[in-house]
């Protein structure tokens, strides 16, 4: 069966354009809500391959999106690198800060997110032909600042002041991550994932030539080892609020498409990146989080901005607060031209 995704992927123009959301497996679903209560945390909840198998395909039973992304978390990689993990309610992500001496002492033991792959193997027999299953990790900068801040930060400065003042151990730090998220990666493609994200979530506000460094040249690595092990699925790269270095990505990066977030201009993007590279985005999360009238316009304005190969998607992700119904009906408007928001 054809996959309307993988069509995008390989430079095709698909309408109507297929559709999935990001965090789509998640917290505004009951029925997510009720397999989450019998995990003992978030972590055991993501390393139960039974039960994140059967989120990650919730979504797509519920609202017949044309793919479905694996659910785990970008902080289990540090995890198989002997560092401690904790997520907090309320609070998120919590891990000790991570010191120079540190970076020399990693303790590399991928088996740890072995349980990941069962999920990814999981849902593709469960799967229809016809749907993608998307599997994913953190960009390298952006676990590093978790790493680094021992928690989500809205400026990365201590992470930025880390690499500006060690920078022989931020490139070793960087390198260590591309290395083990590539292997992760590897393994999920051989697992049944037909399409691997990098999600580089904090990319923004950063010089030129730190971009390059910090984002840039490690996903080069990430992608680089994934093509010499002979995987050949196509990879997404979503360089989150960039702005014009998301650009130079999009040209230098090897990737199949490049996700915008919702800052970016999507026709003028498309116009300064490769025809052949897709593009994905980039609604507004709190447009669907308000519904109505506002998100109706939202959906047009994005439907009225975008030409060439395209996923419809979010510029972030669905919040716990998204009502159902608006979710449905940016699909309908997507898939019909209209939708009945609420």
């Amino acid at each position: 069966m054809t996959q309307n995704v993988l069509q995008v992927l390989s430079g095709q123009e698909v309408k109507p354009y297929p559709i999935w959301m990001m965090r789509q497996a998640g917290r505004h679903l009951p029925e997510y809500l009720k397999v989450r209560e019998t995990a003992k945390d978030f972590i055991d909840f993501c390393f139960s391959p039974e039960k994140a198998a059967k989120v990650t395909l919730q979504p797509v039973e519920r609202y017949d999106m044309d793919a479905a992304i694996l659910f785990a978390d970008i902080l289990l990689v540090p995890i198989a690198l002997g560092r401690k993990v904790e997520f907090i309610k309320g609070t998120g992500p919590v891990l000790e800060p991570i010191q120079v001496s540190d970076i020399n002492t990693f303790t590399s033991n991928m088996s740890v997110v072995e349980p990941v792959y069962e999920t990814v193997s999981k849902v593709r027999d469960r799967l229809d032909l016809s749907k993608t299953l998307i599997g994913f990790c953190g960009g390298p900068w952006t676990v590093a600042t978790y790493m680094i801040e021992g928690k989500g930060s809205p400026t990365k400065e201590i992470a930025k002041r880390f690499a500006y003042e060690n920078p022989g151990a931020m490139a070793e730090m960087l390198l260590v991550l591309a290395e083990s998220s590539a292997e992760y990666l590897i393994e999920q493609a051989k697992a049944g994932a037909d399409v691997l994200k990098i999600f580089e979530s904090w990319a923004e506000n950063l010089p030129p030539p730190m971009f390059d460094k910090l984002v840039i040249e490690p996903t080069k690595i990430i992608i680089s080892r994934i093509r010499e092990a002979g995987i050949t699925v196509p990879i997404i790269g979503f360089p989150r609020g960039a702005g014009l270095n998301a650009i130079r990505y999009a040209r230098q990066v090897d990737v199949q498409a490049c996700a915008a977030g919702t800052d970016v201009p999507l026709q003028s993007f498309r116009n300064q990146i490769p025809a052949h590279i897709a593009t994905q985005g980039n609604l507004d999360p709190l447009a669907l989080r308000i519904g109505g009238d506002t998100l109706r316009q939202a959906v047009n304005n994005v439907l009225e901005t975008i030409s060439g190969p395209h996923i419809f998607n979010l510029g972030h992700g669905v919040s716990p607060d998204v009502k159902i119904a608006n979710v449905h009906a940016v699909i309908n408007h997507v898939r019909t031209g209209d939708g009945d928001y609420v």
